[in-house]
């Protein structure tokens, strides 16, 4: 008998130019700062402006562009100010998903903890930054797909795309993570011994904090693009 087949997921069409916004965002196609031409953007796309403008409130509402009356759609660039106030939420977000998440951690969550911070580290030699960036939300995806909170890990990978897709930056700051490579084994030795507080606390308090990671966040974000000659 053969098996049934999967269900098609299909997009609307909002969807799919919301989909292709944020790809050309990511890319550095649209850049921070950068005002958007509707009519133009539509007509390459091959679009009404009602699915366009749609997606354009989306991004709007998640922070990524503005909608200024009478000026157009300004695509919003990261500040100091946001940065720190995104840390300060997702460590507590985090935090808080790591506590409810923990009974479920066991043997194997630790070992794909380590498996891929292990990753990070083969891709961060190779000077491999996509790969790296994958380990680095599946390490993390470890403990949020076991929360039991659909609306926190929303939200939590919400404001990672912000942090990370405006646009990807593929360079590195090799201290720091190197450093963050140190903090997640921190973190699965925490696991590891039973300690969801510490645990917790670490990654809100070290992993999170602003103030711990702010000189990186200012070369990374703030400076010159990262490139060869980091590190």
């Amino acid at each position: 008998m053969a098996a049934a087949a999967s269900p098609l997921v299909l997009k609307s069409l909002r969807e799919q130019v919301y989909d292709h916004l944020r790809l050309l965002m990511s890319r550095g196609e649209i850049q921070p700062g950068a005002f958007i031409n509707q009519d133009e953007l539509a007509a390459r796309l091959g679009v009404s402006r009602t699915p366009l403008r749609d997606a354009l409130l989306q991004l709007e509402a998640e922070g990524f562009v503005a909608i200024l009356p009478r000026r157009g759609v300004r695509v919003e660039a990261l500040t100091v100010e946001d940065v720190r106030h995104t840390y300060e939420v997702v460590g507590a977000l985090e935090g808080a998903a790591v506590l409810s998440a923990f009974p479920s951690l066991g043997r194997s969550e630790l070992a794909a903890l380590r498996r891929l911070n292990r990753e990070m580290r083969a891709a961060l030699l190779a000077e491999d930054f996509d790969r790296y960036y994958d380990a680095n939300l599946a390490f993390h995806d470890v403990f949020l797909d076991r929360c039991g909170n659909e609306q926190l890990v929303r939200i939590v990978r919400r404001l990672k795309q912000r942090l990370y897709d405006w646009p990807r930056r593929r360079g590195f700051v090799k201290e720091w993570e190197l450093a963050s490579l140190e903090e997640h084994a921190a973190f699965a030795r925490l696991v590891a011994e039973g300690d969801a507080t510490r645990a917790a606390d670490h990654l809100r308090d070290v992993h999170w904090s602003f103030g711990v990671q702010e000189p990186f966040i200012r070369r990374y974000y703030f400076a010159d693009p990262p490139g060869e000659d980091e590190g």
